[in-house]
């Protein structure tokens, strides 16, 4: 059966909830989700390129006998409740990495949880976005069209509520028939600790120099130009967390690189630039460029490079660390292989700054020290069965 000729879900089976704003209203799901049974399946929504948080906008919550709750966490913005009465409970999501920052933010802390999307890549799926994964399990298409709305605006519209209760509608059945194909393909224990390690992974800090990621910097040809570009992502970067904007909303990567190339003396002639989104912040952007030029010239940024802490840039080992780069392309190799023979993407079968990071560091080529760096780097134990001998044996021939 072609794709087109599957049945198409287009409004969940039990119709869509009101949004649910009232503590009272919450007490009484949460009595609703004690009397259920199964897994509780969660989602949210969020409002990605445009706002500057990555807080939920929306959260999806369904068990079997108590049905679908949309929750408004603009009102109910403590869900502990629910997370304490859910405790004894897994929670199925899809690609759960996504939605744990912005759950934990509202108080919702799975002790165990079961992830579709990271099930479907240890199956050797070749896609693993939901409605590919729920046509592959239950035959069944999914209505997708929302995924990439404004999720902060008010009141959302009932069609984007359809599309919301639907990500939740289907997830427990998904997640068994997931269970039992990983059960034969025995992988359900390696499965059982990638979503340990998702559930458990501390939110990454900060990246240093993130302005360096502006696109077409490489167009700027002076340290004087990048310190103008650095002052107006700072500023745009302010704007956008004193107003909860994404930035690139205020001020887009190509305007950064138009203002910086046109140098202008005044704000009269930035808001004159055609494709200014926001004239109004003409005067910020102005002050951004009057600082840049009254830098000295000892504190101008590098042309060759931001000299984040870490390791250098792997694209350049080849000329810089030639022998690192070798241990590299043997380690690419052999992950690549024993993924291979497994089903299993090689991103998942270890990641890549852990592939880049064993390259980087210099140990005895032999199992037990490939094991012990492997641990080291927080990679899973199967993970390590798998791969600390071809990786030493690769290494070692070097």
């Amino acid at each position: 059966m072609s794709e087109t000729e599957l049945p198409l879900l287009s409004v969940p089976r039990n119709g869509v909830p009101d949004v649910m704003t009232e503590e009272a209203e919450l007490a009484d799901y949460i009595a609703k989700l004690k009397r259920g049974k199964g897994p509780l399946a969660v989602d949210t929504e969020r409002a990605s390129g445009f706002r500057y948080t990555s807080d939920a906008y929306l959260v999806q919550v369904r068990r079997e006998c108590a049905g679908t709750a949309l929750i408004d966490p603009e009102f109910l913005f403590d869900l502990s409740s629910l997370s304490n009465a859910m405790a004894d409970v897994t929670w199925v999501l899809h690609a759960a990495s996504q939605d744990l920052p912005c759950l934990n933010r509202l108080g919702m802390r799975p002790k165990t949880i079961f992830d579709t999307e990271l099930a479907a890549r240890l199956l050797g799926d070749p896609k693993v976005s939901l409605g590919a994964v729920v046509e592959r399990e239950l035959g069944i298409r999914l209505a997708k069209e929302f995924s990439a709305v404004d999720w902060s605006q008010r009141p959302l519209p009932h069609d984007w509520l359809i599309y919301a209760a639907l990500d939740v509608e289907l997830l427990d059945e998904v997640m068994e028939r997931q269970v039992a194909r990983l059960k034969d393909a025995k992988k359900l224990s390696w499965a059982e600790e990638e979503f340990e390690y998702v559930r458990t992974l501390e939110p990454p800090a900060p990246k240093p120099h993130q302005w360096r990621r502006i696109s077409r910097l490489s167009e700027l040809k002076s340290g004087r130009q990048l310190a103008a570009a650095r002052e107006l992502w700072r500023e745009r970067d302010r704007l956008g967390q004193e107003t909860n904007t994404c930035p690139s909303r205020l001020l887009p990567d190509r305007m950064v690189i138009s203002i910086v190339k046109a140098n202008p003396r005044n704000s009269r002639q930035i808001k004159k630039m055609s494709g200014l989104r926001h004239r109004r912040l003409a005067e910020n952007w102005h002050d951004a460029l009057e600082r840049a030029r009254a830098l000295p010239a000892d504190e101008l940024p590098s042309k060759r490079g931001s000299g984040n802490p870490g390791l250098p840039d792997h694209r350049r080992w080849s000329q810089s660390h030639p022998e690192a780069a070798e241990r590299l392309a043997a380690i690419r190799a052999v992950v690549a292989e024993v993924g291979e023979q497994h089903n299993v993407p090689a991103e998942n079968m270890l990641l890549p700054a852990h592939q880049r990071l064993l390259a980087w560091v210099e140990f005895p080529a032999t199992p037990a020290a490939v094991r012990a760096a492997l641990d080291e780097m927080g990679s899973r134990s199967w993970q390590i069965a798998l791969l600390s001998a071809p990786l030493a044996e690769a290494l070692r021939k070097l």
